[in-house]
């Protein structure tokens, strides 16, 4: 199950955020979200945990508890939609 996880200290590391999960059960993966230019988190991030039942205790053992000293919140991650892109501007 791919687990949204948003609120976070931008000085949590995908290594602490596995450490944290890892504590329910098995972590497959660990993504922090950064932005492109500067390298800096964006405060969320997902977890991939393979078996459901741990992850469902994932997200309510993690939901509202602090990390690094901010209250994170932690659900089941929807699906991304295809979103239409923008129109491209003419470059002159």
């Amino acid at each position: 199950m791919n687990i949204y996880v948003g609120n976070l200290a931008y000085g949590v590391s995908e290594e602490e955020l596995k450490e944290a999960f890892g504590a329910f059960g098995e972590v497959a993966s660990v993504s922090l979200i950064k932005d492109k230019f500067t390298g800096q988190s964006k405060g969320f991030g997902f977890v991939e945990m393979p078996n459901n039942s741990e992850a469902d205790a994932a997200i309510k053992g993690m939901n509202d508890k602090p990390l690094k000293g901010r209250p994170i919140k932690v659900n089941q991650a929807k699906p991304r939609e295809d979103r239409p892109s923008a129109p491209r501007r003419p470059r002159y």
